[in-house]
Formats: C-alpha cells, sequence, structure tokens
C-alpha cells in the first residue's frame, strides 16, 4: 500500500508538472508564432494598400544610391532623408524599445522597409503572370515567384504560408487582375522554432529534475503515513491476540453454565419452574456462544488479513497446479450451493500451473465461492472457470444477483467491511472483509482482481495470477 502511495504521489506531481508545463510553453510559444503571423499580415496589408511596394519617402536616401536598384556611391558620405517621410521616430524612441516593454510590433520601426523581404505577382484573370517583382529578395528566382503565385491561387483562402514565405492574395481589380505577395518570414519563424526547440528541451530537463526530486524527497512525505499505517496494523495484531483470550474464558464459562443448567433439570425438583428456567438460560448462553464465535472468527481474520499485509510476510512459493486446487474448492461447495437451491457450474482447463503459496490459494478461491454461494440468490446460478492467461491464469467466477450492481459498488468491493446492502444487513454470514483478504492475497502473489456486473443481475469476480 504504502510503494503503491508512493507511486500514485509521484505520478501525480510529474502529471502536474507537466500541466503546467504544457500550458506555460504552449502559450508562450502560440503567442510567439501568432505574432509573427500578424506582423507578416500588418506587412502585406500595408503592401497591398501601397500596390505591393512601399512608397519611396519610407526609404533614408543617400547620395548616389537607390535602393530599389541597389547602386550606390561608395565615396559618399552624407544621408539624405526626404522632408514627406511619413514615419517621424519620437524623441524617446529608443527608451520605448527598452527590453522591458510587454510587446512590440516591428511595423513601428524606423527600419522596416529596409528590413523587410518580399517579392510581388500580378495575375491576370485568365492566369498569366503580368508582372513579377523580385528586386527586394535574393533567394527567389521569378520562375519559382510565378510557381508560388500560382499555387497561392490554388488554395482555397486569401493567406497561408508556402514554405517561410507567408502570403497575401488581393481582391480582382477592374481588369479581373489579382496582385499575390509574399512576405519572407524565415528570419522570424526560425527564431521561433529555435526557441520552440530550446523551451522542450528546457521543460523536458525540468520535468526528468522534478522526477528525481519528487522520488527523493517521497520517501519523507509518505513516511508519516508508512508509520501511521505499520502501528495500525500492529494495533490490529497485538489487540487481536489479547482478545483472544478473553473471548476463550467467555466460551468457556458459557458451556460451564449450560453445564449447570443441564444438571440442575435433572434434579427433578420444581422440574416445571426448572424447566422453564433451564430453557430461557440455554438459549441466552447459546446466544452468548454464539456472537462470542463470530467474534473470534472476526478477530482471527484481523489478524489474518494484517499479517498478509506486512510487506515483511514471506510466502512460501512453488509450482501450483491450479487445476487441480479449483476443482477441490469448486466440489467442496457444490454440497453447499445444493443445500441453498443454487449449482455450480465449471469450465475448467486442464494443467494450468502457477507460482503461489498453496494455502493462500486454497483461501483465496475459498472466500470467492464462499462470497459467490452466500449472494446467490435462491435457485440461482454459478459459474467458475479456470484458463491460461499469457504466462499465468485467470481465474473468473459468477454468481447471479438479485439486482444489477453498480460500477461504483464493484469498485469498493474490496475494501473493508463493505457491504453492498447500505444497512449492512449481515443476515448472510460474514464480516464484510473476506473480498479485503483475496484482495490482500492476490496483491502478494504480484496478481490483480476486479469485480464487474455489467447490464445483467450477475457479478463476475476476475482474478489474474
Amino acid at each position: 500500500m504504502i510503494r503503491k502511495l508512493r507511486i500514485r504521489l509521484i505520478l501525480t506531481t510529474m502529471l502536474a508538472v507537466l500541466l503546467v508545463l504544457v500550458i506555460l510553453m504552449g502559450g508562450i510559444n502560440i503567442f510567439n508564432y501568432r505574432q509573427v503571423v500578424d506582423e507578416s499580415n500588418d506587412i502585406l496589408e500595408f503592401l497591398m494598400k501601397n500596390g505591393g511596394a512601399f512608397p519611396d519617402n519610407m526609404f533614408p536616401r543617400r547620395d548616389g544610391f537607390d535602393p530599389k536598384r541597389g547602386d550606390f556611391d561608395p565615396n559618399s558620405t552624407t544621408w539624405e532623408v526626404e522632408e514627406s517621410w511619413e514615419f517621424t521616430p519620437p524623441p524617446d524612441f529608443a527608451e520605448q524599445r527598452s527590453f522591458m516593454r510587454i510587446s512590440e510590433r516591428r511595423t513601428s520601426s524606423a527600419e522596416l522597409a529596409a528590413e523587410t523581404r518580399y517579392f510581388s505577382v500580378l495575375v491576370s484573370e485568365d492566369g498569366q503572370i503580368l508582372r513579377t517583382d523580385t528586386n527586394f529578395i535574393s533567394a527567389v528566382t521569378e520562375k519559382t515567384a510565378n510557381d508560388y503565385a500560382r499555387k497561392a491561387l490554388r488554395r482555397s483562402g486569401s493567406s497561408g504560408f508556402i514554405g517561410d514565405y507567408h502570403y497575401l492574395v488581393g481582391d480582382q481589380d477592374v481588369s479581373g487582375n489579382r496582385l499575390v505577395l509574399f512576405h519572407d518570414c524565415g528570419a522570424s519563424l526560425a527564431n521561433f522554432r529555435n526557441f520552440r526547440n530550446i523551451s522542450i528541451f528546457v521543460s523536458v530537463l525540468c520535468l526528468m529534475l522534478v522526477g528525481v526530486l519528487v522520488f527523493f524527497a517521497s520517501g519523507h512525505i509518505v513516511r508519516p503515513v508508512a508509520e501511521s499505517y505499520e502501528k495500525q496494523k500492529r494495533f490490529i495484531t497485538d489487540a487481536g491476540h489479547e482478545i483472544k483470550t478473553p473471548l476463550a474464558i467467555i466460551t468457556a464459562d458459557a458451556e460451564v453454565l449450560e453445564m449447570e443448567l443441564e444438571s440442575a433439570g435433572d434434579s427433578g425438583e420444581n422440574a416445571t419452574e426448572d424447566g422453564e428456567k433451564q430453557s430461557s438460560g440455554n438459549e441466552w448462553l447459546s446466544d452468548i456462544k454464539a456472537q462470542t464465535k463470530r467474534l473470534s472468527e472476526l478477530t482471527q481474520d484481523l489478524i489474518s488479513l494484517s499479517k498478509m499485509e506486512e510487506s515483511s510476510t514471506v510466502l512460501e512459493m512453488k509450482d501450483l497446479d491450479l487445476s487441480q486446487i479449483a476443482r477441490s474448492q469448486a466440489g467442496s461447495f457444490a454440497a453447499v450451493a445444493t443445500a441453498s437451491n443454487k449449482t455450480i457450474s465449471t469450465k475448467i482447463e486442464d494443467g494450468v500451473h502457477i507460482q503461489g503459496d498453496k494455502k493462500s490459494i486454497d483461501s483465496l478461491l475459498s472466500i470467492i465461492l464462499d462470497n459467490a454461494v452466500k449472494y446467490c440468490p435462491e435457485n440461482g446460478h454459478i459459474d467458475v472457470s479456470v484458463t491460461r492467461h499469457k504466462k499465468g491464469a485467470k481465474i473468473e467466477v459468477t454468481n447471479d444477483t438479485e439486482e444489477t450492481l453498480s460500477p461504483e459498488t464493484c469498485k469498493h468491493m474490496f475494501e473493508r467491511f463493505y457491504r453492498t446492502d447500505a444497512s449492512r444487513n449481515s443476515s448472510t454470514g460474514g464480516h464484510g472483509i473476506g473480498l479485503s483478504m483475496a484482495k490482500a492475497i492476490v496483491e502478494k502473489h504480484k496478481g490483480r482482481i476486479s469485480a464487474a456486473s455489467g447490464e445483467v443481475e450477475k457479478l463476475t469476480v476476475t482474478i489474474q495470477l
């Protein structure tokens, strides 16, 4: 139990950290990508409004230099900016672009026209290429630009990506021509991909580091729970042994009183009155003995369950013929079932062997069959199946029930003192810890046990060993 609790703590912590990292890093990367796309959209829309190029007054001019032609006089040293240039940086522009700004669009930069790499293709209504402008990009030839434009026009949307080039298809003009603009987002997308890869690497590294830290810390975290659980099991064992002695004395005293009452009744004096007292006394003594026996059995079951759950308990594992054990146990309960008008049928495969403790496996099958017989209604049927399963075996015990059990009931069925009857009616016998004992035995054998009802009035307990 403590080991499972520790594993659950580690897994829960890891999943929580993973969820936080996915939300955090995923949100940052999505925001970065959207910023790249939004900035590209702004640039493409601006270019579309200006016929596919930046206005000349957005370019700083140097003597003898035409930015569209790329030629300049290296001996010239003076810069001239046209007075009609619309962009005027504010006095505190450098401060506004400081590192601490939350968000900044490159469209507000004075270097926008000089930094932007783009090309455009004008296509007629019938698909003919009328004009191709690749003056502001070096990586794309005129033929490639034309191919990209045709590919963009074949797509359903007006914008999208072809490689690292973000395109925008303009509306038809009066002549039916359409302008297709492409913006090179390679640098921005490269930065986005680098950050994405780094964030994934850092997230995985952080997750591994958290896993290591939680693995070592989990031992200290669950230690108080482990100590409390061990104390609880020790208390049950010790208290059980202490209770057994007074119960044995009570049982012996009740038997002595019963013998004395019978002796007094045999004396013959006041036969009628003594007979009534003897009858009443025997009834009380019988009730005392019955309840004492029930309490003794419960105490013994609690001690056995506590010992089975102790990590120090070592079972004597050996090769067992599960088929033979199952047939023997089913035969033992056949008479009990017949006495209450119930039937047991078996489907046991021959030669099914497992590694297990003989006494524990006998107890396991006895508990499951006893539970099936007790809770099977009159004239009901019980099926016992044993088959090979992977490298082990599968045991299935199915019995009719008075009503269909809910999945929640089946889930809690292996808890101590749990009863499907909310009133905790124990008229069927037992103490409510039989299936808990069965679960402890199965877990000690590294197996699995489960219960299911389905949509019919049946209960199936499945054991994999």
